[in-house]
């Protein structure tokens, strides 16, 4: 295992991609995690990210020194590298040039991180500070023109720092440093896989669970479907599923689900009707958030009626992803900015008396998709696009009503049968249409319209922690957008958009 500490970095979550695509098994905590935590844990090696304050701030964020003297090797990346030189004794100060972008790097020791590295390579900078002077027993191994102590090694205690970010794609080689240092530095095994994790998660959720019962919240999602599944391996008819129909769903979601999940999982699901009551709730709501809480808010008391039937249960399954946690909250308490809350995460209401249970907020959506096959679920689960908790109400910019409802299940419906006419669902990650809080003028039969305006989104990404926008053929977009208009009544104007993730989210709200 790889222990990843959190000093604020927009790329741990790259960090933790690049060790797990080695097969490696590691996670992110917070700097505030205490040597001793650390010694329990055990890690074959620690990496500490990058981050956007300065080390001499007093508000920058510190980790125990300790740690690094617990004989595991550790790898500092930008502010990592910073302030593991700055608590053994060396300087940084802000640099004079700072350095954003490409730089070439000269490496001066073909060992350690470099042994497999090209003599120059390209590198990716991002910082504001530099090291002036290095702590005893230190030594440079790379330079750029602009930086000397680029990367910068105590070999003897197994200590290493980048100034610029080996995870990042712009980085060629990087992936060959953060090899080196998992299998050469710090004699990581690539054992970890969806086989060694099923296994493992399985008998972790028996011994937790025992013989009492467990309910899960079933969206027919991938997530929540190989949560069915690997909770139904470990536990058996202990497990009920209970599947809400909240009327934000899409056009005939709730039949067609309903249909899917009873042909392929051969589990006890309870289907509720709620759609009136999660619609009264919503009436007036034109605040993104507002709506994420208030839908929360309201599936869990419908969630805590039907739970209340089932005599016994003991436990609550939740279907939360890695990015889920990472973006609602400060990655357990780190100091990343929190992007958006999620209605899964967070924890449950006092009064509901359940223990929780999340085996996947580990894993990343590809990880995910990889588990659910080699769990036996059936490729129309398995390559489902994802679809938010929280459902149509966050592609409905402003008001939810029945009205506006009705005419994105329509945009939404004609644009899923056309991309997978084309032929591009499973390439696209993501794809679906945003009703805008605008209307626009047209003419359509000789006639002045004023009506509603959509957006189509469509995304590539591999694990949605960052995402490009499709670029799907003109001739497509064009008879996309001319049967949207001409089919759907309501409809006058249609805009693709072209954002990527970061700046944008993939969800407009």
């Amino acid at each position: 295992m790889i222990l990843i500490i959190d000093f604020g970095s927009q790329y741990n979550q790259l960090i933790a991609r690049r060790v797990r695509e080695c097969h490696v098994y590691c996670q992110i905590e917070p700097p505030g995690i205490h040597a001793d935590q650390v010694r329990a844990l055990a890690p074959e090696g620690i990496i500490l990210s990058g981050g956007p304050a300065s080390i001499y701030e007093k508000t920058s964020p510190r980790m125990d020194p300790a740690i690094l003297d617990l004989g595991i090797p550790v790898l500092g990346i930008c502010y990592g590298m910073q302030f593991m030189i700055h608590a053994l004794g060396g300087s940084v100060k802000r640099a004079d040039k700072r350095e954003y972008g490409f730089a070439s790097l000269t490496v001066r020791r073909r060992s350690g991180l470099f042994a497999n590295v090209d003599k120059h390579t390209d590198v990716w900078m991002s910082h504001g500070d530099a090291i002036t002077a290095l702590p005893k027993g230190f030594t440079i191994t790379a330079s750029t023109a602009n930086t000397p102590m680029a990367a910068v090694a105590n070999t003897r205690k197994k200590l290493f720092g980048l100034q610029f970010h080996p995870e990042v794609h712009h980085t060629p080689q990087g992936k060959r440093m953060i090899r080196s240092f998992l299998f050469d530095i710090c004699g990581c095994k690539p054992s970890w896989t969806m086989k060694s994790f099923a296994r493992t998660a399985v008998q972790q959720i028996r011994d937790e669970v025992g013989d009492r019962k467990v309910i899960l919240g079933l969206s027919g999602g991938v997530d929540s479907s190989v949560t069915a599944v690997l909770l139904h391996r470990a536990i058996g008819r202990q497990l009920t599923c209970i599947f809400v129909d909240n009327g934000l769903l899409r056009l005939n979601e709730a039949r067609q689900l309903r249909e899917r999940l009873s042909r392929h999982l051969d589990i006890r699901i309870r289907f509720v009707r709620a759609q009136g009551r999660f619609l009264k709730a919503l009436k007036g709501v034109v605040n993104p958030e507002k709506k994420r809480k208030i839908i929360g808010r309201v599936f869990m008391e419908v969630f805590e009626a039907e739970a209340a039937k089932i005599k016994g249960a003991e436990f609550l399954a939740q279907g939360t992803l890695y990015p889920d946690v990472i973006e609602s909250v400060s990655a357990f308490g780190g100091p990343t900015s929190v992007i958006k809350s999620h209605h899964n995460v967070g924890g449950l209401p006092r009064k509901m008396k359940l223990k929780l249970i999340e085996p996947l907020k580990y894993l990343f959506k590809d990880e995910v998709r990889q588990l659910g096959k080699t769990l036996g679920l059936a490729d129309e689960l398995v390559w489902r696009q994802p679809f938010p908790g929280p459902g149509l109400a966050i592609r409905i910019i402003g008001e939810i009503t029945p009205k506006r409802l009705a005419v994105l299940r329509k945009v939404d419906d004609l644009l899923l049968e056309e991309i997978r006419s084309a032929g591009y669902y499973k390439r696209l990650w993501q794809s679906f249409a945003v009703l805008l809080p605008l209307k626009s003028v047209g003419v359509m039969g000789d006639r002045r319209t004023y009506e509603n305006i959509v957006a189509i989104r469509a995304v590539t990404s591999k694990d949605a922690m960052t995402a490009d926008w499709a670029r799907l053929p003109h001739k497509f977009l064009a008879a996309l957008s001319n049967r949207i208009i001409n089919e759907i009544s309501g409809v006058n104007r249609v805009v693709y958009d072209i954002s990527s993730k970061p700046p944008s989210t993939i969800e407009w709200e």
